[in-house]
């Protein structure tokens, strides 16, 4: 059932607020003898608006004798109406934009460096879901890993590092490694990732019989892999060891690799990118409330972020836990989105 904010009285807005912060906190029930001590209400009092709480959908007892945990709605409520999120000091801003804009620095290593960031916050992972990149090749290489399967390094001019698996022939020899390395770089060296892919898809068209197979190969498995809406994304994850140990705490292991198994497939990451478009500013999506992640039992806060143009090109979040501390990391969610897109300007 969803309530409306202003269907909760200030009492019950308070009890509900003290409720998730003592969530947050430790993530354990809470009781209203807990509670009492440090409200100017009494136990019998408190227990009365918890059970209304409960009845309206926004809490929850994990147990008959237990005290109360706020449920997804719970969650929705305090975050859209009842939380205020803290301001970020001066020392923060600054913290952060050192992280994303050191001298010499390309915006792909920023990226990097600000999930670095953002995993930080708690036991939460950063994640970035980046613009396709501009820049043109510099290194080709490729590395064996075993039978069918090659590495496939790709550097760019500006300091981008792309690793890519592909498949081989069986059997394929180490010599036909080094030729298809000198190969593409002949050809494609000072050319973007699309320069290359066209002119390599032309010459097996002319001369397919002299193009080396694993080449045809690289080729088919793409440079990088296309959406259905023919933008690439590229997506960074960073501090999931975090996530992981927190949630084996919690024993629910299970439902953040069904989270994982969907932030694989590029196609889940433009329907992220896609749902930070609807407006401005942070998203937050909580738990199973929303389709994109299923029923994963996670929370994640999301911005957008901005080219030159003022196009959203990408986003930048944290995924975690339900029991995030939203008032801490939306703020800086919010300020990196921004830094990141002027960088980008």
């Amino acid at each position: 059932m969803t309530v409306r904010i202003p269907e909760l009285s200030l009492r019950s807005r308070e009890v509900l607020r003290q409720i998730v912060d003592s969530y947050v906190e430790s993530g354990e029930p809470v009781g209203s003898r807990t509670l009492a001590r440090g409200m100017s209400l009494s136990p019998a009092t408190i227990r009365n608006v918890m059970a209304d709480l409960q009845d309206a959908g926004l809490l929850f007892s994990p147990h008959t004798s237990a005290g109360r945990l706020p449920t997804e709605a719970g969650l929705r409520l305090f975050v859209d109406g009842i939380l205020e999120a803290g301001r970020l000091s001066d020392e923060d801003r600054r913290s952060i934009d050192s992280r994303c804009v050191a001298a010499g620095r390309s915006p792909q290593q920023a990226l990097e460096d600000a999930t670095r960031m953002l995993s930080g916050l708690g036991n939460v992972a950063g994640l970035v879901i980046s613009p396709k990149s501009d820049a043109r090749l510099k290194h080709i290489e490729f590395v064996a890993l075993g039978p069918g399967r090659t590495l496939v390094v790709l550097v760019t001019e500006d300091g981008s590092v792309e690793n890519r698996v592909i498949d081989v022939p069986p059997g394929l020899p180490a010599s036909a490694l080094v030729e298809a390395s000198n190969f593409l770089s002949a050809r494609l060296i000072g050319k973007t990732i699309d320069e290359a892919q066209l002119q390599i898809r032309h010459e097996l068209v002319a001369h397919r019989q002299h193009i080396d197979e694993l080449t045809r190969r690289l080729v088919e498995a793409g440079f990088a892999t296309t959406t259905d809406s023919g933008d690439e994304t590229a997506l960074i994850v960073s501090g999931t060891q975090r996530l992981l140990d927190d949630v084996e705490a919690i024993e629910d292991l299970e439902r953040v690799r069904t989270l994982y198994n969907a932030l694989e497939t590029k196609e889940t990451w433009m329907r992220l990118l896609d749902a930070t478009r609807k407006g401005e500013g942070v998203k937050i999506f909580i738990g199973a409330e929303n389709a994109l992640f299923g029923l994963t039992g996670c929370s994640l806060v999301v911005a957008p972020y901005k080219n030159s143009d003022q196009q959203i090109v990408g986003a930048i979040g944290v995924i975690g836990p339900t029991r995030i501390n939203y008032a801490r990391v939306i703020p800086v969610v919010d300020y990196t989105a921004q830094v990141i897109g002027r960088l980008l300007a």
